[in-house]
């Protein structure tokens, strides 16, 4: 196999690298197919430390309509990047930063409650920080090279 990597170790590596791919680019479909959807209620609820900015990203319609050009774009393209291992190190430096936002906005603290429940009880790690970590994993390998388009535009010469 490519690179040392078993069959089986691509393989779920790759499937994987789709999976959050799938995640990312259906969240971002749903929100561009609901003409109402909106980020302003999910900031208005942060509580992280960096609260008042992302209440501040709210509280101006301009820059909220930027927001959330950019939140559904950005979840959008990047998953399909993913998807597709296409530009997959963009694809996953967006991912990074995207989940990194969505958890400096709603970190796991203790005592803390959101309006939107989650699905269990957090303490510090949460989904968001689980799939950021994943990705920053899945970036050390290149496995859009090895399956994906970006070995068709970059061929299959090492990832930097």
């Amino acid at each position: 196999m490519e690179k040392g990597y078993s069959r089986a170790q691509l393989w779920a590596l790759v499937i994987l690298r789709v999976a959050i791919g799938w995640h990312l680019l259906y969240e971002g479909m749903i929100k561009l197919l609901n003409p109402n959807w909106s980020s302003v209620g999910y900031l208005m609820d942060s509580k992280g430390w960096f609260a008042g900015i992302f209440r501040s990203i709210a509280g101006n319609p301009d820059v909220l309509q930027i927001a959330d050009f950019l939140n559904i774009w950005g979840l959008i393209l990047i998953g399909l990047g993913l998807i597709l291992g296409l530009f997959t190190r963009i694809s996953y430096i967006g991912g990074i930063a995207l989940l990194g936002l969505y958890y400096l906005s709603h970190p796991a603290l203790i005592n803390v409650t959101y309006a939107i429940p989650s699905e269990g009880n957090y303490m510090l790690v949460n989904k968001n920080l689980i799939e950021m970590i994943t990705l920053v994993v899945l970036m050390l390998f290149p496995t859009g090279r090895i399956v994906g388009l970006d070995r068709l535009i970059f061929g299959k010469r090492e990832a930097s």
